[in-house]
Parts: structure tokens; sequence; C-alpha cells
């Protein structure tokens, strides 16, 4: 199989795959950027771009995380659930064979 193929032929596993683990380390910046950077600060471009990114998935983990947690422990909450989702999606891809093989004879 030619690299081209490897990338091409399965386009679905590749975009979620690195979709979610962009999102995932994203939140693992976020958590740590903002030891460093005010939260609302708004002139910073690289924490705007870590909440453009991350903001879906905090609110979604807000709603199934218990109140008593403080809100900067969202974001690896969050990360820890994309995980969790992103092997689940990639044993469902692999089952319905959307997964690029490994080895030669594949």
């Amino acid at each position: 199989m030619s690299d081209v193929g490897f990338f091409l032929d399965y386009p679905v596993f590749w975009i979620v795959n690195y979709g979610l683990a962009i999102v995932i380390w994203s939140c693992v910046g976020r958590f740590l950027l903002a030891f460093f950077v005010p939260s609302m600060q708004p002139s910073n471009y690289i924490w705007r771009a870590f909440v453009a990114l991350t903001e879906w998935a905090l609110i979604a983990v807000r709603y199934i995380t218990p109140s008593f947690v403080r809100p900067f422990m969202l974001a690896p909450i969050a990360a820890f659930w994309l995980f969790h989702i992103r092997v689940v999606a990639f044993l469902i891809m692999w089952r319905w064979g959307l997964v690029p093989p490994i080895g030669a004879g594949g």
C-alpha cells in the first residue's frame, strides 16, 4: 500500500482521531496555561485559541460534572472524557473496517 493511500483511503479515521487528539491536548494546554494567564484576558491570542478549541467540550462536561468541582478542573476532566470517547471511536471504526491496516500484509 502506498503512503498516499494509507491516508486518503481512511479519511473518517484520520479526521476523528486527530480531531479528538487536538481537542484533548488543547484541554490539557488550557488547564496548564490557566496558571499563567488570567482567564479573562481577551487580548492574548494563544488563550483565545485554546478557548475556541475547547469551550464546547467544557460546556458539555459542565452538565455531567458535580457542582462542587472547581471550574478550573473542567479542562482536565474534559480531556479525560474525550480520551475515552477517542478510544471507543477507534474500537467502533476498527470493527467497521475504517482503520488502516498495520503491517506489510495489509
